[in-house]
């Protein structure tokens, strides 16, 4: 537990505890305190209490005084150079030809540094414009993108109540914000109607939605049966603000009625309970254009039955989906499949390489048997001739 008071330093922003530090301001004083950033000037919501531990962001910044004239007056200079600021800014980045939009500008309170708050569609690339600022105020320079609803919150506006925006006059923080909302509070599910300036879902959806969700969960669903003090009928509507449902009860054999009760005097079916008497869905009996004439109607009926029925054929079912092992399976399985039907193809193939194989080896032994036939030719010369050598030597 620590005794902290509560400081704001933007209208409607966040509310940070400091230490007082044996300075007691009353709320509505201003402070400098010291923050994060360096020291701040800023405005006392609310007075010295204890809080929890969870509830503080460590470590705890302590309140250096009370403001004083000076201090003020500091302040108000500040604003003013603000928007000196704001419209060289604008200058600027029409010169680099930068697509995004400044919001606020903002002075730290020693001059130290200054903020521009803009917002773009998407990453900007605005390092020559920071040279150029810095070249221009010679001081820290930092730009900050924030969202739509940062947005509509600085500029402020008015909402389709016709009062301030919430977020500009007293909500501090954001809260999540979603059309299931819009949905339990029966509201209409035009964009245009239930979003705010910053084209996001209307804050103020959030402030109710606890009671609905209270309210909805002593009751069913619309659409199904309640046990009320005239009998078990069917609700209809869901009234949270009044706490009140409107069912449905049959009357008499052939006419229902649809009375109010109270969320107090009705309560869920048991298991004792009879099921509740739904009404029967009216037919219509309305001719519609094109509609066929009794006689006509019941002609082509006549004609309908002595005609044959055209046979229906069953729909290809759709693929189903395989895991990877199946679909491996199948896979190999497939490839097996394909492998046998190429099998036949290729014996044919090979059979027929055999039989031009055997073809070409006929031609080759051809050819060798004339090699062998005229190699003897060419031994028996030489042994015809070695006679005739064998008489010369004799001669001699």
């Amino acid at each position: 537990m620590a005794t902290v008071i509560g400081v704001r330093f933007k209208k409607a922003g966040k509310v940070y505890y400091f230490d007082p530090d044996g300075i007691w301001p009353r709320p509505g004083d201003n402070v400098i305190v010291e923050t994060a950033r360096g020291v701040e000037f800023g405005e006392v919501v609310t007075g010295s209490r204890t809080v929890n531990d969870a509830q503080i962001i460590s470590p705890l910044k302590k309140v250096i005084r009370v403001a004083n004239e000076e201090d003020i007056r500091r302040a108000e200079s500040n604003e003013q150079r603000e928007r000196e600021a704001f419209t060289i800014c604008q200058e600027r980045i029409a010169r680099h030809k930068l697509d995004m939009k400044l919001v606020s500008v903002e002075y730290t309170f020693d001059n130290n540094k200054i903020i521009f708050y803009f917002t773009a569609n998407g990453r900007v690339d605005f390092r020559d414009l920071v040279k150029d600022l810095a070249s221009v105020f010679k001081i820290r320079i930092e730009l900050r993108q924030i969202g739509v609803r940062d947005e509509a919150k600085m500029l402020g506006g008015l909402g389709s109540c016709g009062r301030q925006i919430c977020c500009g006059a007293f909500l501090g923080d954001f809260q999540p914000v979603s059309i299931k909302m819009a949905k339990e509070q029966n509201l209409s599910l035009n964009p245009t109607k239930i979003s705010g300036q910053c084209g996001r879902l209307m804050c103020c959806l959030k402030y109710e939605q606890d009671n609905y969700e209270q309210v909805l969960k002593r009751v069913p669903r619309v659409g199904k049966d309640i046990v009320t003090p005239d009998g078990v009928g069917v609700i209809t509507e869901i009234n949270c603000i009044k706490e009140t449902i409107k069912v449905r009860i049959r009357v008499d054999d052939d006419s229902f009625d649809v009375r109010e009760y109270a969320i107090d005097d009705v309560r869920r079916p048991g298991p004792d309970d009879a099921a509740a008497i739904r009404e029967q869905p009216k037919q219509d009996r309305r001719p519609r254009r094109g509609r066929l004439q009794p006689e006509a109607a019941a002609q082509e009926e006549a004609e309908g039955e002595e005609e044959p029925k055209k046979k229906r054929y069953p729909h290809q079912k759709a693929p189903k989906n395989l895991s990877t092992d199946q679909f491996l399976e199948k896979m190999k399985e497939d490839g097996a499949a394909a492998s046998g039907a190429q099998a036949p193809a290729r014996e044919h193939r090979r059979r027929r390489g055999r039989g031009g194989k055997t073809a070409g080896e006929g031609q080759e032994s051809a050819g060798e048997a004339t090699q062998k036939s005229e190699a003897p030719a060419r031994q028996e010369a030489p042994a015809a001739e070695a006679p005739a050598s064998a008489e010369k030597s004799q001669e001699n």
